[in-house]
């Protein structure tokens, strides 16, 4: 190890080396709630590219596996590296590098966190409409989970963005794919390929994003039904209305009661509107328009009635800032409640209803507690799971996750499944699709050095 970190400080200097007892915690893990902290043999913060590369080259010679980390918000133990593996932070690669108003493209280092950007490309008039709820989250971690968040059902997820990457191979080969075009019918789409693969098969170390005017009026409006399956009858009318809603969310009471208290927000429901609800609907409207934004609204307020809403709050300004928070911080409020597990399922929206419906019975069945939020718009579930029980809750997710798999769905929607949902994706994905991921995996990465244990386990 000794000549490891030499040659390591020959490449990125010796204060940004940091070898067992130098090594802060952080390091070692990330938000994942089921994934244990490790210890990494040492820490590496590369400035550049050529850095990355050269630290990469020592690894591979050195058979060190690789853990890359951005800011460490991820929620799937992708970011929790081997025990005495090298991390390789992204801290000191911040920077925008430029900011292409005329063609609404952004070039960034993979440190640039979604708050930055934000700040950058609003004092442009533009957007980069990726919002997975966690402004610090990096641009290299949302890129190598293919992040979403709550206006995925109208702008997608991060891939439908990302035009380019530079990236490094396990072997030090630093690639180039894409470019600041919007269609391409040229070979493999090694862009689409790299993002999403959660730090297995390359390291990226700069993006082409691309981004889209930003609208100035925004407006919203909260809605209670009477049970879940009021809530998913109304989706698909709503998002195949014509209103085009930026956000569509549904949100439970006992989600609703745990981020308001969490955030200290009182959004004026009356209590025997709240005793009745047994869940709420977001949805969020923008315009270029205040004027046409105003009459969107009347006609999203007017539906939500048709579709059994018991009462329609309109939210804009700082009461619909307040609440969007508290929404974005819906994690932390189920952690801070107790919670054991975070569930990321998706399903096809038609299949909402059902999926609800075999929750409770789920959860009956293993003397469960589940609640939560989540991406209704486009299917995405956020349950949170409380079962202190490790075997019982073994069970539920086992459960929760095949009823997704045979609704037509999936068993992560956006936050990846890093080291904590192996045994899942190898026991409900096709067996011969993992297989051709294996050997695409051992195509970039001969030597497997590249965050082993993620994916496969």
């Amino acid at each position: 190890m000794a000549d490891v970190r030499t040659a390591l400080a020959d490449v990125v200097g010796v204060e940004h080396v940091l070898v067992g007892d130098e090594v802060p915690p952080e390091y070692g893990r990330d938000e994942s709630l089921g994934v244990p902290a490790e210890r990494p043999g040492m820490v590496v913060r590369p400035a550049d590219t050529g850095q990355v590369a050269e630290v990469l080259r020592v690894a591979a010679a050195h058979g060190l596996p690789v853990t890359a980390r951005g800011a460490g918000t991820g929620l799937s133990g992708a970011a929790v590296p081997r025990p005495g593996g090298l991390v390789l932070s992204f801290e000191r690669m911040n920077r925008i590098l430029e900011i292409d108003t005329g063609g609404q493209v952004a070039v960034v280092q993979p440190g640039v966190t979604l708050a930055e950007l934000d700040e950058a490309t609003a004092a442009q008039g533009l957007v980069y409409p990726i919002f997975p709820g966690e402004g610090g989250a990096s641009i290299g971690g949302t890129v190598a989970t293919n992040a979403g968040g709550m206006h995925a059902v109208k702008e997608g997820v991060t891939r439908h963005h990302v035009l380019g990457l530079e990236a490094v191979l396990a072997t030090g080969e630093v690639i180039r794919t894409g470019g600041r075009y919007v269609k391409t019918s040229t070979g493999y789409d090694l862009t689409q390929l790299i993002v999403g693969s959660e730090g297995t098969l390359a390291l990226v170390t700069e993006a082409t994003l691309r981004l889209r005017p930003r609208l100035p009026h925004r407006a919203g409006a909260l809605a209670p039904f009477p049970d879940t399956e009021a809530v998913t009858a109304a989706v698909p009318r709503l998002t195949g209305g014509g209103l085009d809603p930026l956000v569509l969310e549904y949100v439970d009471v006992l989600a609703m009661a745990a981020i308001t208290e969490n955030a200290g927000l009182d959004l004026g429901v009356p209590q025997d509107v709240r005793d009745a609800a047994g869940a709420y609907l977001l949805v969020i409207l923008e315009n270029r328009s205040g004027e046409r934004l105003d009459e969107d609204v009347q006609a999203l307020g007017d539906e939500l009635a048709a579709l059994g809403a018991a009462d329609v709050y309109v939210l804009a300004g700082d009461a619909l800032r307040k609440l969007v928070t508290a929404r974005e911080q819906a994690f932390w409020a189920a952690r801070n409640a107790g919670a054991n597990a975070i569930v990321d399922a998706v399903v096809p929206r038609a299949a909402l209803a059902r999926f609800f419906a075999a929750v409770p019975v789920v959860a009956g069945r293993h003397g469960a507690l589940i609640g939560g939020c989540g991406h209704a718009g486009d299917g995405n579930v956020h349950l949170s799971v409380f079962q202190p029980d490790a075997d019982a809750m073994e069970r539920v997710m086992d459960e929760l996750l095949a009823t997704a798999v045979e609704l037509g769905g999936t068993i992560s929607g956006e936050h990846g499944i890093g080291r904590e949902k192996t045994r899942h994706f190898r026991a409900l994905e096709d067996p011969a699709k993992v297989e051709l991921m294996r050997r695409i995996k051992t195509s970039f990465d001969p030597d497997g050095i590249l965050n082993p244990g993620v994916l496969f386990g």
